[in-house]
């Protein structure tokens, strides 16, 4: 019979009445102790090892702390708790379903073959959801179609959201969400080796917060050495300053009648202090004045460009050869923002004052951008320019101003835009937020795929646009080339992929010129 971990009482066998014997799955030993997968479709799977203590008690709110051995043999074949979150996530409403229990920290490996000699590539996925939501449970996230198409090793993990992993709190070390990331990378370099795994091959790769997590590991002193190659996915700009951080946790802790402190919040249960996150982003818009830009986003969560952690932006570290040493592809979705205009009933609905007024506060210069952004886009509906910018700011323009960096810094980077339109709902989400999820894992009708197929076949394209993904991405964790050219300054070439893929000049280039010079710094604090 196996021995659960000691300390974690919810290590609870599987309730699958299919369950293999104990000698049917392989057993790899981790540093930690000895754990037992399951043989699923031609691969080994391993699920909710832990690579960190949960982080509550006295290590609530504390950077992760090593996990603890076990004895015997540990079953790896569910997914480990989700992290405390806010009801909803991509494409489906709810709390995340999963075990209970407090052993967050957990990580799974999908791997054509658990021998220690085959040192295939790694890759590393991390998960978005605007810092609040998200974890690696997600059938969104089911990695067996890139391990067995590409014969690599994917390893998913769960990371701190939310109030838990981003609030900027009194006595405790800031961007612990980030840290988490960090002990799942060492926790790799340590142990993948044992499951087919080279560890002087591994990719990381992630999708909007995720991307934005890539992002902050290439600029942090903490991430150097862990990874060789990286890839993300629709880059949001969203990284704040100290200052507008520690504001936002004073206006959380608030929300439960408390201070931004670790003593004050260590006393409310995980679980409820999400109610608090969920209370201020319904409300953020009252805070404009002080938080500017950061407000209608209605997530109070970001990487937090401390100093220490986080030193300074993506942006301003690539640009001075924090990652000029790492090969990467960077790129995002042509009609990013739609996926939020009809979540929010807003398509077609955006009025010209609206616009305007969207225009003066994300545009570079205020009204003059909105001037010229009217005068680049005259063709634009109301919602279109609303569409527009939003799209610029949040994800586009950040996405490829990190190409720019990495080059400034004596690196190398591959661009792509996805422009192929989701079927679901008569096609008016086009090539939205997300889109890229579903695609590359094959996930189709899972999380946010629920949403952009409803309705609608699987097309054929769809599959072969799904495969080429996979094929790119895998292609790049072994080789560093995805299968198009490098960026430059001069020809700006870019993977556009569609139906029939093809490269040429970065597509979106009237945005592109609009945002010349300016500089995505952390988001400030307005008022004091």
């Amino acid at each position: 019979m196996t021995t659960p971990v000691p300390h974690d009482p919810h290590n609870r066998p599987s309730h699958d009445p299919h369950r293999p014997s104990e000698t049917a799955g392989p057993v790899v030993r981790t540093t930690a102790g000895a754990v037992r997968g399951r043989r699923e479709d031609g691969l080994a799977v391993f699920r909710g090892i832990p690579f960190a203590d949960p982080p509550v008690g006295e290590a609530r709110f504390a950077a992760p702390r090593p996990v603890r051995a076990w004895d015997g043999t540990r079953e790896a074949y569910e997914f480990g708790p989700p992290p405390p979150q806010e009801a909803g996530i991509q494409g489906r409403t709810g709390m995340p379903t999963g075990p209970l229990g407090d052993d967050w920290l957990t990580l799974n490996v999908w791997t054509p073959d658990p021998d220690a000699s085959a040192r295939r590539p790694v890759m590393v996925w991390i998960y978005g959801g605007a810092y609040k939501l998200g974890h690696s449970g997600q059938p969104g996230y089911d990695a067996q179609r890139i391990a067995r198409d590409g014969d690599v090793v994917v390893v998913t993990f769960n990371y701190r959201v939310g109030m838990e992993g981003f609030a900027r709190i009194e006595g405790a070390p800031a961007n612990r969400g980030l840290l988490d990331q960090v002990a799942a990378l060492e926790w790799v370099r340590e142990n993948i080796t044992e499951f087919g795994g080279d560890p002087g091959q591994v990719t990381v790769f992630g999708e909007s917060a995720g991307a934005g997590s890539v992002a902050s590991l290439l600029s942090m002193p903490r991430a150097r050495g862990l990874f060789r190659r990286a890839m993300a996915q629709s880059v949001p700009g969203t990284y704040f300053s100290d200052e507008l951080a520690r504001d936002m946790a004073t206006a959380l802790a608030a929300e439960a009648g408390l201070r931004p402190t670790v003593a004050d919040l260590s006393a409310v249960d995980p679980r409820r202090l999400t109610d608090a996150g969920q209370a201020l982003s319904a409300k953020m818009l009252q805070y404009q004045d002080r938080w500017g830009r950061a407000a209608p986003t209605v997530t109070p969560f970001s990487p937090v460009v401390d100093g220490e952690v986080l030193p300074t932006t993506p942006w301003q570290a690539l640009a001075s050869g924090a990652a000029r040493d790492i090969d990467l592809v960077v790129g995002h979705n042509r009609d990013e923002f739609r996926l939020f205009l009809v979540l929010g009933g807003m398509l077609g609905k955006i009025t010209d004052g609206r616009a305007t007024e969207a225009l003066r506060l994300f545009a570079p210069g205020g009204e003059a951008g909105e001037r010229a952004y009217r005068a680049a886009f005259p063709e634009a509906s109301p919602t279109e320019l609303y569409e527009r910018v939003h799209t610029d700011w949040l994800f586009g323009i950040p996405t490829l101003r990190l190409a720019e960096a990495q080059l400034t810094g004596g690196g190398r980077a591959h661009v792509y835009e996805l422009t192929w339109p989701a079927p679901g709902n008569g096609g008016v989400l086009g090539a939205c937020h997300g889109l890229d999820i579903p695609l590359l894992f094959g996930t189709f009708g899972a999380d946010l795929g629920n949403l952009l197929f409803m309705g609608a076949e699987v097309p054929a394209e769809a599959t072969e646009l799904s495969s080429r993904f996979r094929r790119s991405w895998t292609a790049f964790a072994r080789t560093g080339d995805p299968g198009w050219p490098e960026y430059d300054a001069e020809r700006r070439l870019v993977q556009v992929l569609d139906v029939a893929p093809e490269v040429v000049a970065y597509p979106e280039d009237r945005s592109r010129k609009l945002w010349e010079g300016h500089d995505f710094g952390p988001l400030p604090l307005i008022g004091g």
